[in-house]
């Protein structure tokens, strides 16, 4: 079993906040904060798609180079 979530070559962390009662994570192997949050699995994974995605974009309107997740963090 895998405890990351994968979406165009970037992966994230599944994390459970008893406090705050929802799901969170970041993409791992990349510099930038890319976090998200959801209520259900279903929703995290569309907020971190949302998250990558919004980050590619930022980065295209920029003119700059996104990161690429390590090779480590990779899920094959």
């Amino acid at each position: 079993m895998n405890d990351l979530l994968s979406y165009k070559h970037y992966n994230g962390t599944v994390e459970y906040s008893k406090e705050d009662a929802c799901l969170f994570g970041k993409a791992v192997g990349v510099k930038s904060l890319l976090s998200y949050e959801g209520n259900s699995i279903q929703e995290l994974e569309r907020a971190f798609q949302t998250v990558i995605e919004d980050y590619l974009a930022d980065c295209q309107e920029r003119n700059v180079q996104p990161e690429q997740p390590h090779k480590e963090t990779a899920i094959k």
